[in-house]
């Protein structure tokens, strides 16, 4: 029952791995992976051009922090925006690989570091004829075969991993473009008006659907009953890296809210040559009033209710009504004839 939760595990090394160190080697304190220095400078990660049909090589180092030898598993992987936030990870071994983790091979697939040394490993990437243009991002990934069992009756095995982030982009037409989706908005509103705080959540999808990686911007209007200006900022937490393809859930809390409005809230998403914006509406009720409003139009459904069956009641009566004058004449009428 463990190999799976090993699996899991292993993902989120990979993703603490990849994305803790910005500018400088991937480092967990135990062992970094890094791009070979070039003849220009060092580099923080791989950043590299090719046609679909052509071939690069290069060399990734795995330097060993600690005092005895370290082995790994050296693979390529790769990257998506995680759901949570946003932010860059990498697929796991056993994941299906499509652009820099089916393209990539190291000369090995494991390498022993010992210990207070760097080993480096040249690896071949090879992008085939038919691969789409645009930007391709992935990783170099040390996984530590060693599983560490934890402790505790319920603890699962995990597996660490760092990887050296590639950013490879194939030649051919790019295309930058965002959409915002799903935009929604819940109110947070106090029993009494006046007597707390009202929140609103506001929850939005960007989604990149170009080709390109984007650093995109976010801007939050919200207008009120007449046109009235109630909030217009840009919004933080939102990733600095959105990869081609993919979507994030993002929210953002509005303090301060409306109690009682109506309105709408506009979400714009920008970046280099694309803008794009979405909208929703609001109507904010305290809890109290919304009772009082609900219990209002209960009473007057029923009080509706029997008005209606009234009359009809009523007018039901009116005309099965007959009189006594027209009833003899009837009676008359239908009495045999005697002769």
């Amino acid at each position: 029952m463990r190999k799976p939760y090993v699996l899991l595990l292993s993902l989120i090394g990979l993703f603490l791995g990849v994305t803790t160190v910005p500018a400088r080697a991937a480092d967990n304190g135990s062992w970094s992976v890094y791009p070979v220095a070039s003849e220009v400078a060092a580099r923080p990660y791989f950043y590299l051009s090719a046609d679909p049909g052509q071939t690069l090589t290069d060399k990734v180092a795995v330097a060993n922090k600690t005092g005895s030898p370290l082995t790994f598993r050296l693979y390529a992987a790769d990257a998506y925006n995680t759901a949570r936030d946003g932010g860059f990870a990498v697929r796991t071994l056993k994941e299906r690989m499509r652009g820099v983790g089916a393209w990539a091979r190291p000369a090995t697939s494991r390498v022993t570091v010992p210990g207070h040394r760097t080993v480096t490993v040249p690896f071949t990437l090879r992008v085939p004829r038919g691969a789409e243009p645009g930007d391709h991002p992935g990783a170099i990934v040390a996984l530590d075969e060693r599983v560490d069992p934890g402790s505790g009756r319920l603890a699962l095995g995990v597996q660490r991993a760092v990887g050296a982030r590639v950013y490879l982009r194939v030649g051919g037409p790019t295309l930058s473009a965002i959409s915002v989706e799903q935009v929604h908005i819940s109110h947070h509103q106090p029993l009494v008006p006046g007597f707390g705080d009202s929140t609103a959540t506001i929850g939005y999808t960007l989604r990149n659907t170009g080709n390109v990686t984007l650093d995109p911007k976010v801007e939050l209007k919200a207008r009120g009953l007449f046109g009235r200006t109630l909030l217009d900022r840009d919004l933080t937490g939102v990733p600095s890296e959105l990869l081609p393809g993919q979507r994030v859930r993002l929210t953002e809390t509005w303090y301060g809210a409306p109690q009682l409005d109506w309105g709408d809230i506009t979400l714009t998403a920008s970046a280099p040559d694309t803008r794009q914006s979405a909208s929703a509406s609001f109507f904010a009720l305290p809890w109290l009033l919304a009772g009082l409003v609900f219990a209002a139009g209960v009473v007057s459904g029923v009080l509706l209710v029997r008005a209606r069956r009234a009359r009809a009641v009523s007018h039901g009566r009116g005309r099965g009504a007959v009189s006594p004058s027209s009833a003899r004449g009837d009676r008359r009428e239908e009495a045999p004839s005697r002769r």
